[in-house]
């Protein structure tokens, strides 16, 4: 390729030189390596990574248009445990999807069992790497509407070790939280701005 700041790379401008398993449980640990090219032109060295196979994954915000108000769901969460205030997190509704499974199924699938919600009309709003510096995980979130009075108290399915509190309150107030600070993971914050952005664009029935 030549030397053109302009030109967009690809697939075909890098290789896997050797894939190999660091780690396979739940979750899988790859040692890369590889070549790609360069913006100036040609191709690099060989570097090696370790990159962080965790699949693929859906999210969706239960809203309720008639109430103007939200469903977040709070669980214990092994990645905050060094840092922040708490290791409980305020969060969408999320599910990992599976071989075969569309991301709306998911999205359908876990506000039943994370919230005891029936979603309704499903909006997508976006897709992302979560850290692609490391990891391949891309999670699509969806802003979905719901009747909040349905919602539980508590879900989740025991066997896997899950125990939520599912919250039900005024969208400004989600706003003001996630203002605060007291939502910040990453799809939460994702799918509260886009319906901060669109909930007045004809998407959803005005209260």
């Amino acid at each position: 390729m030549s030397n053109n700041k302009n030109a967009r790379f690809g697939r075909q401008d890098m290789q896997i030189v050797a894939e190999e398993n660091g780690y396979k449980g739940f979750f899988r640990l790859l040692k890369v390596r590889l070549r790609h090219r360069l913006f100036a032109g040609g191709w690099g060295p060989e570097l090696t990574r370790e990159l962080f196979d965790r699949g693929h994954a859906a999210a969706v915000l239960p809203y309720d248009p008639v109430r103007d108000e939200v469903v977040l769901v709070e669980q214990f969460r092994v990645g905050a445990i060094h840092h922040g205030d708490s290791p409980w997190l305020l969060e969408v509704v999320a599910g990992i999807v599976e071989n075969g499974e569309s991301e709306e199924a998911v999205v359908r699938r876990e506000a039943q069992e994370e919230a005891g919600l029936t979603l309704g009309r499903l909006t997508r709003a976006m897709s992302y790497f979560s850290s692609p510096g490391g990891c391949s995980e891309r999670i699509t979130v969806f802003v979905g509407e719901v009747d909040a009075t349905q919602a539980a108290t508590y879900a989740g399915l025991s066997g896997e070790g899950e125990d939520i509190r599912v919250h039900c309150l005024p969208r400004a107030q989600a706003m003001q939280w996630l203002a605060d600070g007291r939502i910040d993971n990453a799809a939460s914050v994702i799918a509260l701005q886009w319906l901060a952005l669109n909930r007045k664009s004809g998407l959803w029935p005005q209260k």
